[in-house]
């Protein structure tokens, strides 16, 4: 070890496990639990029902913005969200804001592919919703 090094550098390397060969990892380490972290727009997109949430990706897709339009009255139908703590109305708010977001930037491109990403987003949700409920028939 060089003389000039820090402290933390050489505890922290003889922490840390030597690697395996053939570029394996030796820690026996076992992931618990994932979870993406969402900002409060992309936590505000609805649960929706599969044909919804497909017809909202069409119209993201041809007018940006106009899905996440669509799908903000969703949440005053009583479409779930990963912000359950936030009133209903915030929520509709977040998706409108979202949606003019979409439709201002969409001349740079920015607000098409967005609008787009956000409409796969909202179908990924609703078949997770899909799965979800045929797991509970299952059991």
């Amino acid at each position: 070890m060089e003389p000039g090094a820090p402290k933390e550098t050489e505890e922290a390397g003889r922490a840390a496990p030597a690697p395996a060969p053939g570029g394996g990892s030796s820690s026996g380490g076992v992931v618990v639990q994932v979870r993406e972290k969402k900002g409060p727009l992309r936590a505000a997109i609805p649960y929706m029902p599969f044909p919804v949430a497909v017809l909202c990706l069409f119209l993201n897709t041809f007018v940006p913005g106009l899905g996440t339009f669509v799908s903000a009255f969703t949440v005053l139908c009583g479409a779930r969200t990963d912000l359950p703590d936030r009133h209903v109305c915030c929520v509709f708010w977040l998706n409108i804001a979202a949606a003019l977001i979409q439709i201002l930037t969409a001349i740079v491109m920015v607000g098409w592919i967005m609008s787009i990403f956000w409409g796969m987003d909202m179908v990924i949700l609703a078949t997770e919703r899909r799965c979800r409920a045929a797991e509970n028939d299952l059991h």
